[in-house]
This record gives C-alpha cells, sequence and structure tokens, in this order.
C-alpha cells in the first residue's frame, strides 16, 4: 500500500510540474505578446501609456482679419463665452459658499433681461432633473465681455462661463453678402473651432484659419508638465490677413442709396456695384434686403445677388449688341428702320415700349430711344445668331468672371431660333449677373480692354508683415477698337443727356453721367411666358462717370420697383454719383459741361515752390495746398507719375521746420488721411464720408508721430438729390 501512495504522490507532482510549466509558458507568452503589440483587446496599449503619462495642448491659431482698403476692420476674432448653470447640490460643499443654483427663480428673473429671454424659459432649463449643469440655448452663448460682468455683478451662485472665441462684424449688415460670415463650434476637446460658412470667409476659409499648433510634454499625476523633461512643439500659423479693394466710404454711399430706395419707393430686392473703371478693383457692392452678420436672425437668402442669381437683364445688352455690328463691321447708325412692331417669321409680334413707334428712326437714335426694334433689324439685316453669341462670350458672359468669391453663376446664352435670337439682342430670354454686366463695360473705359474684376487688395501675413499677395489690373483680351468705344460713349451721352430719350431721369447738371438702361419683364416660374403685372419687372442701369475721364462703372438693378417706374433706380444712382463726385473730387461746380482732364503729375521734390506753382499753373491746375513757410518743396501728394483731375488738390510740402495743421473740415476721408500720413502723424477715422471734426486744431505745430483722431460724415442729403 506505501508503494501504491509513493507512485501516486510522483503522478501529481509530475502533473503539478507540468501545469506549472504551463502557467509559467502561459506568462511568457502573454509577455511577449504585450511587448510586441500595440494593441491588446482593442485597446492601443501605447496612447493608453501617452495618456497617463503625457498630455498634448491645442496652440490655436488666430483667424484673420478682414479689412477694407480703408483698413476699417469689417471683420475680427472676439472672446466671447458661454453661460453655464451647474444644478446639482453635490457641488456645494459649505452652505455658506453654495457653488449650484439654489435659488431658480430669482436667478432666473435675474438673467432674462440680459440674456435677452422670458424668465419661464430661462426656469425650464434650471428645472432640468438629474443633470449635474446646463446651458441656456443660442441665448446663453456668444456672450460679450459685457454681459459676462453684468451676470457676474449679480452675484448669483452656480453660474459659471466657458471662454471661447467667435467672429465678428463690427458695421453689422454692412457688405453682408460679400462678407459672408464665419461660425463658431466647439470639437471634441472643448476648443472653439471657426468656419466660414458664406461670402469671402467661405472662399479664403484655410489662409484666414491658419493652422493650429500643439505642445506635447510629460505630465506628472495632476496633470502638470514635470520638471526637466522634454517636449514637442509646433507652433500655431497664424490665419493671413485680407485687405479688400473695397472703399469704406463707397460702400456706405451705395448701403445708403439702397436704405433711401426703399424707404422713398420700394422693391423686392435692389443690386448696386460700383467698380474702378481703369482697374477692376470693386470699390463698392451692396444688395439689399440684407442681413445683421451678427446675428443673421433677418437672412432671408444665402445667395450674394451680384454674382449667383442670374437673371434677365433686358435693354443694358443692347450696348453689347450694338458693339457686336461695329465689331463685325456691319454697323451704319445714320441707317433707317421703321420702328413700332416687327413680326417674326413665326408670327412672333415684338415691339417697342412705345407700340406706335417713331416713324423711320436711325439706329443711332434706336439705341437712345431703347428700341427692341432697331436691334432686330440689325440682326435680321446685318448680323446672325454666331456673330452675337460670339461676341457675348467675348465680353464675359456665358461664363465666370473669375472673382474670388463662392458660388459664382455663368448665367446662360441659351438663344437658337429667330425670335430666341431677336429676344437675346435686347436681353431677354439669356441671363446674366450684375458683376457680368460690369465686367463688360470695362471695353469702353479701356480703349477696348476687357478687365477683370478683383475684389482682394492684398493678403498679408500679420507675423511677418510680408505681403504674399497683390491684386492686381488684369487684361483679359481687347475686345473693342476705338473707334467702337468712342461711338458707344457718344450713343450713352446720348442716352442720357440728348433730349426726351429714355435715360434723361439720370441726367446731372455736369452732363458727365452716361449710360444706357434697361427694363426686362420677369419670366413665370412655370416657364410659360412672361408676368404681365406693372411691377412683374427688373429694372436696370448700366453707366460710366465721368465721361471725359471715366473712373466708375455703375450697374444698378432693381426687381419689381414701386409703380414700375426707374424713378428710384435713377434717384439712387444720382445720389451715389454725387457722393462719389465729392469724395474723389470730380464734382463739376461750375458751368455745365465744364472741362475736366487728366494731368499726370512730376516730381517735385527739391524744386522751389514758386517754380511748382508756376508749373501747376500753366497746366491748368489751380487747386493748390502749400503746407509751411519753406522756400522748396520735401513732399507732395498726390506722389510722381500720379493721374490726377484738375479737380483734384495738390499738397506741397515745404522745408519749413515748424509747420503747422490745416483746417480738414471738408476734406475727403482718402485726402486728408493721405496727407496726414505723409506728415508723419497716426490718423484714425470715425465715421464714414467727409472731415467734420478733427481732434487737433488747425495751427498746431505738427510733431512726428503726432495722433489725430477725424470725425466723419457724409455730406449728401438725399432730399437734394439732382
Amino acid at each position: 500500500m506505501k508503494k501504491k501512495k509513493r507512485r501516486n504522490n510522483v503522478k501529481y507532482g509530475k502533473i503539478l510540474i507540468i501545469f506549472s510549466l504551463f502557467l509559467f509558458g502561459l506568462m511568457i507568452f502573454r509577455l511577449i505578446q504585450l511587448s510586441t503589440s500595440k494593441e491588446i483587446d482593442d485597446v492601443n496599449l501605447q496612447k493608453l501609456a501617452n495618456s497617463r503619462t503625457t498630455r498634448t495642448d491645442k496652440l490655436e491659431a488666430k483667424r484673420g482679419t478682414i479689412y477694407s482698403t480703408n483698413e476699417d476692420i469689417l471683420a475680427q476674432n472676439v472672446t466671447s463665452y458661454k453661460l453655464i448653470a451647474y444644478l446639482s447640490k453635490s457641488r456645494t460643499t459649505n452652505n455658506k459658499k453654495p457653488q449650484h443654483v439654489v435659488d431658480k427663480e430669482l436667478t432666473a428673473e435675474k438673467l432674462a433681461p440680459i440674456l435677452g429671454m422670458e424668465k419661464e424659459d430661462i426656469l425650464k432649463y434650471l428645472s432640468k432633473e438629474n443633470l449635474y449643469q446646463t446651458e441656456f440655448g443660442s441665448h446663453g452663448r456668444g456672450l460679450s465681455e459685457i454681459q459676462k460682468q453684468e451676470i457676474e455683478n449679480l452675484n448669483l451662485p452656480g453660474l459659471d462661463f466657458i471662454e471661447s472665441y467667435k467672429r465678428y462684424y463690427p458695421k453689422g449688415n454692412f457688405l453682408s453678402y460679400t462678407l459672408g460670415y464665419a461660425t463658431t463650434k466647439i470639437d471634441d476637446n472643448g476648443n472653439s473651432v471657426i468656419n466660414g460658412k458664406m461670402g469671402l470667409e467661405l472662399y479664403y476659409d484655410n489662409i484666414l484659419k491658419g493652422e493650429d499648433g500643439f505642445v506635447t510634454y510629460q505630465k506628472d499625476l495632476k496633470g502638470y508638465k514635470i520638471s526637466g523633461t522634454n517636449e514637442v512643439r509646433r507652433e500655431a500659423v497664424q490665419g493671413k490677413d485680407i485687405y479688400l479693394t473695397i472703399d469704406s466710404n463707397v460702400q456706405f454711399f451705395v448701403e445708403q442709396a439702397l436704405t433711401n430706395c426703399k424707404n422713398n419707393f420700394g422693391y423686392e430686392w435692389f443690386t448696386m456695384v460700383i467698380m474702378d473703371a481703369k482697374t477692376g478693383k470693386i470699390l463698392g457692392l451692396s444688395s439689399n434686403p440684407n442681413f445683421d452678420l451678427n446675428t443673421r436672425e433677418n437672412i432671408t437668402n444665402y445667395l450674394d445677388l451680384t454674382i449667383a442669381l442670374p437673371y434677365e437683364p433686358g435693354s443694358t445688352m443692347k450696348t453689347f449688341t450694338y458693339m457686336a455690328a461695329m465689331e463685325n463691321g456691319v454697323y451704319d447708325g445714320n441707317k433707317t428702320y421703321k420702328s413700332g412692331t416687327y413680326v417674326t417669321g413665326d408670327g412672333t409680334e415684338i415691339g417697342d415700349w412705345n407700340r406706335n413707334g417713331w416713324g423711320y428712326i436711325t439706329y443711332d437714335k434706336g439705341y437712345a430711344l431703347s428700341s427692341n426694334v432697331g436691334v432686330i433689324n440689325l440682326l435680321h439685316n446685318f448680323m446672325n445668331a454666331a456673330m452675337l453669341r460670339q461676341y457675348y462670350r467675348k465680353l464675359g458672359f456665358g461664363k465666370k468672371t473669375g472673382i474670388t468669391l463662392p458660388n459664382e453663376s455663368t448665367g446662360k446664352l441659351g438663344f437658337k431660333y429667330e425670335t430666341e435670337i431677336y429676344n437675346a439682342g435686347f436681353g431677354q430670354g439669356i441671363t446674366t449677373t450684375p458683376l457680368q454686366n460690369v465686367q463688360a463695360m470695362t471695353p469702353l473705359t479701356n480703349d477696348g480692354m476687357l478687365l477683370k474684376p478683383y475684389i482682394v487688395e492684398k493678403i498679408i501675413d500679420p507675423d511677418t508683415k510680408e505681403v504674399i499677395y497683390t491684386g492686381k489690373r488684369t487684361e483679359k483680351d481687347r475686345v473693342a477698337s476705338t473707334q467702337t468705344v468712342q461711338k458707344m460713349i457718344s450713343l450713352m451721352d446720348d442716352t442720357v443727356n440728348g433730349i426726351g430719350n429714355t435715360g434723361s431721369g439720370y441726367r446731372i447738371d455736369s452732363g458727365e453721367l452716361i449710360g444706357k438702361t434697361g427694363t426686362a419683364q420677369i419670366a413665370r416660374d412655370n416657364g410659360g411666358g412672361y408676368l404681365n403685372g406693372k411691377e412683374d419687372i427688373i429694372s436696370s442701369f448700366s453707366g460710366v462717370y465721368p465721361k471725359s475721364n471715366p473712373r466708375f462703372i455703375i450697374y444698378a438693378s432693381v426687381k419689381r420697383p414701386s409703380g414700375g417706374s426707374q424713378k428710384g433706380i435713377s434717384t439712387a444712382v444720382k445720389e451715389v454719383v454725387s457722393n462719389l463726385s465729392k469724395y474723389y473730387g470730380t464734382e463739376v461746380t461750375e458751368t455745365q459741361g465744364e472741362e475736366i482732364f487728366t494731368y499726370k503729375i512730376p516730381n517735385f521734390d527739391n524744386k522751389k515752390v514758386e517754380d511748382v506753382k508756376n508749373i501747376l499753373n500753366n497746366n491748368k491746375m489751380y487747386n493748390q495746398v502749400v503746407i509751411g513757410e519753406g522756400n522748396k518743396v520735401i513732399k507732395q501728394y498726390p506722389y510722381k507719375n500720379s493721374s490726377i483731375t484738375n479737380k483734384d488738390r495738390v499738397f506741397l510740402i515745404t522745408n519749413d521746420s515748424n509747420l503747422k495743421l490745416m483746417d480738414l473740415n471738408g476734406y475727403s476721408s482718402k485726402e486728408a488721411k493721405g496727407i496726414l500720413e505723409l506728415l508723419g502723424m497716426k490718423v484714425k477715422l470715425t465715421g464714414n464720408g467727409y472731415v467734420t471734426g478733427q481732434s487737433v486744431e488747425a495751427g498746431t505745430v505738427i510733431t512726428n508721430g503726432m495722433s489725430i483722431e477725424l470725425t466723419l460724415n457724409p455730406k449728401f442729403d438725399a432730399n437734394n438729390a439732382n
């Protein structure tokens, strides 16, 4: 029996040894597996280890600022706050210093006027059960520093704030559709992220937002960096600043004119674009109704009417039809045709706005009277569809202009059959955008050269101040001869300034505004022809100012103008022109038709003051301002080689050691800022328009770096429009 027991003990011992070796083998296998595998049981071991010993903090890039060409801030980042309320009593460890909302009724009552909410709505948030904390919806987000301070001053327990950033637009609804907007959201790590959603904010989103950086370091159990350990850092790349070609004052003139027209006349929508006639810079553009970029509560449309919603333009297209005839060598303005009505081959009757016509008239007169039948006769007798389509395309219709804004439309040039061709000749049955119409006018102010419109002046790195992009005049193609340009300028002049013509409502005293009017019927939504109501039209005007030295191309269009009249649009255009003339010094104040000419200003540095004055007088440049009592010119404004008109001021700074500040009242902001910066002063502008006040009195001796604030106000009174 003892031998059997001994054999059993040996047997169990062997089993125990084998089992122990098996467990040891498993441990070795697991150890190898842990040391060589990245994931175990769907857990990334490296990330797990790093999360316990290392920490990565985001270095947030600041979104770039958008400026006007006057350096007014149009869009910027500001700190904002989100209000939260702690509801859980577990936060409070000392009843004398509660850390949760104690009196919900009182809290709701006090918060209501600050958040712009009803007390009952706040109570709904505060009365939620089994929540540690709550927020207050959209009214509790995006709070300003002032709102935060007001809430803190209430001394209500249980309230706290989460800091973030939001996009802020200091001028509210100013340039709303062009600027667009950016929204803020909080990512999974609690960081605020701003993304462009519309307009320039969307198109330049990647350039504006920059690139976030990070810092990774070893941390202790409390999350603090362990002293002496290495860190990995990549600095944030700040978003770039964008300077627009938009002149704040010109934009203000446009916005004001559209608002005045809305109040005095009424319409469904109104668009206006002002372009620098020689460069393609967009100086101002707007569509109304607009919306407040900060609240966006009154936004009714998410597309920019000036580029994204094409419509049938009407008779402003006659300008380009006539140009097509001239460029194809088939135009004779002295030839006549019978006006009134025309019957096409398929029996369709197309008439002039005056169905009785004016008898037999010349094609020149037909343009001034906006005769549809004149266009039809041009196309039928001397042209064809291919000629018209090809020339429209050369002018940029049917394709994007290439401006750096999102959602630009191409419009359409779909005409094939006889009636469609005739309609296209006077702007029906085809669609265009306001910006395409402005671009197509540039050959008339650049001796036949088509220019590309642009809206970004420059893009600057805010850290290095390096200019990484500069906008410039871009020539697309020569599309018209000098003879065609001169003839069209003459025809547009007669249209506005001739007796009894369709553009007479746009005539101003100087006779310097020229252009072409347009009226297009609005197509039915179902494609079944056109609406017949008196106001079911789109009225437009495409013009140049001043005719003797074109500086601006103006395009305006209005849908469903009150009473179906051009009165509202003509009043708005003349209001803007009046402001432009004062702001840029193109105003004609003497007899009607006074000569305005250009002068390329030479370099006057180190020349005697009297000699310079004689040079200017001999060239009829009488508007001179001499600063100081020195005998030599050391600086000048405008600068050498600048092209100015005889209406512009020429400033001559002399070698006087005690230069004194002049009275700047009545100067345009552009003029005042230019000369003051040349004098070494720091200028702050408040308002828009013309100088009505200055913080430093006239006669004060100027010192380098002296600061001055100029108060600006619009000079134009809408009630005194021409």
